[in-house]
């Protein structure tokens, strides 16, 4: 089988799969409503404020809308081993790393468009609510900030897909990553007084590339950069799990 064929097999289960389109879905809703709430809420007195920072403050919901990220890749990867499908998918593919590789391609491709997608209805509706404080499309950082969002999406799902493959359970993959991303960089980083460790976790990393003027010891790409060694680093351990472990 070719890695096309592959690759439309995973179009049609994704797409055949209410909760992985909930899932996807999520990614858009939730981002971009927390995201407008924030834009609105914001006074004449916050957006004066030297600190503000008004192309971070349209990513807002991005925080929220990871969770769905999280969600779908999980998902999409870990629910082949529910009720033994994954021993009908390797029966349809037996070469597992071509398996592998077109389902990695299509959550990634997915993720990316929804990512993007995404990030530019929070950026162009973010910034038509912030008024005359809002920056346009070529102002410094702001294409960096709306490509880096959408890409941002796109790793984090991977990187759950990958641990997805690994721990072969869907609950499992959130119940440690949803708590992990949303917690584990503002615990550690309340604990040291100038980033150290939190800089380099996946969440804190990868959303430098939202700031206006990025702020610690890394840079916006930096930044992504770290974060896509995380993801890299969950496909590659789960690329090695599906070839050693038995279906």
């Amino acid at each position: 089988m070719s890695i096309g064929s592959v690759v439309r097999s995973e179009l049609l289960k994704i797409g055949s799969v209410r909760s992985l389109c909930i899932a996807l879905a999520a990614v858009f809703a939730a981002t971009v409503a927390f995201s407008l709430l924030m834009s609105g809420t914001f006074t004449a007195q916050d957006m004066a404020k030297p600190d503000f920072d008004p192309l971070r403050s349209s990513f807002y919901g991005l925080n929220f809308g990871q969770v769905g990220a999280i969600c779908f890749g999980a998902i999409a990867v870990a629910g082949e081993y529910k009720n033994g499908a994954i021993r009908v998918s390797l029966a349809a593919v037996p070469r597992r790393g071509l398996f592998y590789t077109g389902k990695i391609a299509v959550i990634g491709v997915l993720s990316l468009a929804m990512g993007m997608v995404t990030s530019v209805t929070c950026f162009v509706a973010g910034q038509i609510l912030m008024d005359d404080r809002g920056v346009g499309i070529g102002d410094p950082g702001a294409l960096r900030a709306v490509v880096g969002c959408g890409v941002y999406l796109a790793l984090i799902t991977l990187f759950s897909a990958g641990l997805g493959m690994v721990l072969r359970s869907a609950p499992a993959v959130m119940g440690i990553l949803i708590p992990f991303l949303m917690m584990m960089s503002f615990i550690i980083g309340d604990i040291e007084d100038n980033g150290g460790v939190a800089d380099f976790l996946p969440d804190r990393a990868g959303q430098q590339i939202l700031l206006q003027d990025p702020v610690g010891s890394l840079g916006p790409w930096a930044g992504l950069g770290v974060l896509a060694l995380w993801s890299v680093a969950a496909l590659w351990a789960g690329a090695v799990v599906l070839r050693r472990r038995d279906a």
